[in-house]
């Protein structure tokens, strides 16, 4: 808290300053002061950028952590969910953090290095809570470090991200979710082939200090393409498109892997992870309620703690995530649903005290692009 303020303190981004003279409309987001919008266009130009051309993003915000030592990739395999040994070295990996009940801690990216060296990228607000968790279970000389304000973190998105990068003489040839440590202009530069966009793209991790020289060279190249310096705004209706999950709302402590469809990342014939007992016994009992899209068949847009009732008005669900899509110019939203809702099925939305129909369908709402 502020002293005598009454008010949490937001943290910056290295990019702050940047936002600003952009004209960025900025808003807390996990603790951070973070772009929503920029000055000029808003939402829906800097979401098209993305699907047309390419879109920067600044999400700095996100954690980073690093886990070393003898073992290390062993150690975090037998806590996150997913199975690191389906990869290697200069591969990345979505992954879980869940706890005992099996409910979601956290999703974030695993980096893997080397046997004994795992770089972690999670959730802005959830960084600490990751590392503490880690840290508390490391055995001896396994170390794990918060590295939150250590690296700055670029995410450029779009069918043109690759000239971008060539622009920048950055490698944008590698497979998607690798990754490779970089040299650019004398500085070290992590280029993974990621996104959260469903958009060929890659996410860039400079170095804290290196963070704001890099944002104005990528952003000068994207402007030759066409592209745009995009917003968290922006980033949501992309990622809602292709009905990837948001912490917090399609995933928390309160919705587990197997209700909200990410048994895919869940190596479940590891002998270890956290809430493996919880999540075997969920996924063989078959889950209560799952996560599904909402297409709506009129003008209504769902959002998020918007109440679902099927045939006879039966409540039979939540909305989790919603929003007003771009590409299709029509509401769409993620909603957990009970077991006895399939796709094809018609339910209806209370949106703000007006009935919206809306159709039951499995994402994603777009098609994504080769990766």
């Amino acid at each position: 808290m502020t002293e005598g303020a009454g008010r949490t303190e937001l943290r910056r981004s290295p990019l702050y300053e940047r936002h600003v003279e952009l004209g960025a409309k900025m808003a807390g987001f996990g603790g951070w002061a973070m772009p929503i919008e920029y000055a000029g266009r808003g939402v829906l130009a800097e979401h098209a950028a993305v699907r047309s051309a390419v879109g920067v993003f600044d999400v700095s915000h996100l954690g980073k952590a690093r886990v070393r030592g003898a073992g290390a990739v062993d150690f975090v395999n037998s806590c996150l969910t997913n199975d690191l040994r389906r990869i290697g070295p200069g591969q990345a990996q979505y992954t879980l953090c869940c706890d005992e009940t099996g409910g979601v801690v956290d999703d974030l990216i695993a980096y893997f290095y080397a046997d004994d060296d795992v770089f972690l990228v999670p959730n802005a607000a959830n960084t600490a809570e990751v590392v503490r968790r880690l840290a508390a279970a490391a055995p001896s000389g396994v170390a794990v470090t918060d590295l939150h304000t250590d690296y700055g973190v670029l995410a450029v998105q779009g069918p043109a991200s690759v000239q971008v990068l060539a622009a920048l003489g950055l490698p944008a040839d590698g497979a998607y979710m690798s990754f490779a440590d970089a040299d650019w202009k004398g500085r070290p530069v992590v280029v993974c082939r990621s996104g959260y966009t469903g958009e060929i793209g890659f996410e860039l991790l400079p170095r804290w200090e290196d963070a704001v020289l890099l944002w104005d060279e990528v952003l000068a190249a994207a402007a030759g393409v066409g592209g745009l310096a995009c917003g968290l705004g922006a980033r949501d209706t992309l990622r809602t498109e292709m009905g990837y999950p948001l912490h917090g709302q399609d995933l928390s402590l309160s919705i587990s892997p197997v209700q909200a469809r990410s048994g895919w990342a869940v190596g479940w014939d590891k002998p270890a992870f956290w809430g493996r007992e919880a999540l075997l016994a969920e996924r063989a009992a078959g889950a209560a309620r799952s996560l599904w899209g909402l297409r709506s068949n009129d003008r209504g847009i769902p959002r998020p703690h918007m109440r679902v009732t099927g045939a006879g008005g039966a409540e039979v669900g939540e909305v989790t995530s919603g929003t007003f899509s771009p590409t299709l110019r029509q509401g769409i939203g993620l909603a957990l649903l009970d077991r006895s809702v399939t796709a094809g099925d018609t339910v209806t939305v209370d949106v703000r005290g007006r009935v919206s129909a809306m159709t039951v369908v499995r994402p994603p709402f777009v098609s994504a692009s080769p990766r």
